[in-house]
């Protein structure tokens, strides 16, 4: 990765955008070095589309400013495009074109020399996969082939920043660890690269994160400073009935949090191991059977604590 000396590859200064009444971006403020992996994380609804769509030249914002290889994006959208690539969430190919014309279609839009194409494409279908379906209508590709194919088309013209909007939204645990790798070579490759997703076990790949809610920043930082963040301990009940859990041990002395993860409840504790033993002491009470386990926190962890805390304080 560059030095984080280096002037940054994409900068937000009090970043807003308004849709009438309702303010999806909240005067975002942060700034992504050359050849990062840079997580843009949240709900459906925290503002990372909208971020992405501002970046991308696509959306003006309301008001603050971004730069993207040093060009305003606000100012000067169409300047910022040779510089960029936008994956949208949605599959935007077009599905009566075969894998290879898509590919040559976007190298057609973006100037690609004919020269170069041939490399170009054998690099692509090595990364991707794709080769023994160049042949194949996108209409009928897997939903992990078709994001595949649309970063593929992406990176035909070598760009310089990559935004990808939840990539790997609706794909299949093989294809999203794919994604993945080739989103790892290329930024190893020198590439910078924002993804947003809301998966936040994937966030945690990431070189940093921004943990948005409701447009607004609440952390950013390296997944693992972030996780050193939480306070206390965070433990695990596993019983039956977890909703019932979790709704009771949220009114408990000591208690910061729990939520669900599944058929377990991640409970927050202020003060470790005498609260951990308290907590025991009270679900017997209850007549409730679960077992409690210590463990480390994740970064969803981090998060829905910070969100509970937004939430708490207005």
């Amino acid at each position: 990765m560059t030095s984080p000396a280096a002037p940054p590859a994409v900068s937000l200064t009090e970043l807003t955008r308004s849709f009438g009444d309702t303010l999806a971006v909240d005067r975002l403020s942060f700034s992504v070095r050359p050849g990062e992996l840079f997580g843009i994380v949240g709900p459906d609804g925290a503002g990372k589309t909208t971020t992405l769509r501002m970046l991308a030249g696509i959306l003006p914002p309301t008001s603050g400013s971004a730069q993207v290889q040093g060009v305003d994006v606000g100012g000067d959208p169409e300047g910022v495009k040779p510089f960029i690539a936008y994956m949208a969430q949605q599959f935007g190919l077009y599905t009566d074109l075969t894998v290879r014309e898509n590919i040559e279609f976007y190298a057609d839009l973006y100037r690609v020399p004919k020269a170069e194409r041939p490399r170009r494409l054998e690099r692509l279908y090595a990364f991707s996969n794709l080769g023994p379906f160049q042949d194949r209508l996108a209409g009928n590709l897997s939903g992990g082939m078709k994001q595949k194919l649309s970063l593929s088309c992406a990176l035909i013209h070598h760009p310089r920043v990559l935004l990808l909007d939840e990539p790997t939204f609706g794909v299949d645990p093989i294809s999203r660890r794919d994604l993945w790798l080739i989103l790892h070579e290329m930024v190893a490759e020198g590439v910078t690269v924002l993804v947003s997703t809301s998966y936040l076990d994937e966030a945690e790949r990431c070189d940093r994160v921004i943990l948005l809610h409701q447009g607004r920043t609440l952390a950013l930082d390296t997944p693992d400073r972030l996780m050193e963040l939480l306070p206390g301990e965070v433990v695990a009940l596993r019983g039956p009935h977890p909703r019932e859990i979790r709704d009771r041990v949220r009114e408990l002395p000591g208690v910061m949090g729990a939520a669900l993860f599944g058929n377990k409840v991640h409970v927050v504790l202020a003060d470790g191991h005498g609260a951990r033993e308290a907590l025991a002491g009270r679900l017997e009470a209850w007549g409730m059977t679960a077992e409690v386990q210590a463990m480390d926190p994740s970064l969803e962890d981090v998060f829905l604590h910070m969100v509970q805390e937004a939430e708490a304080h207005g």
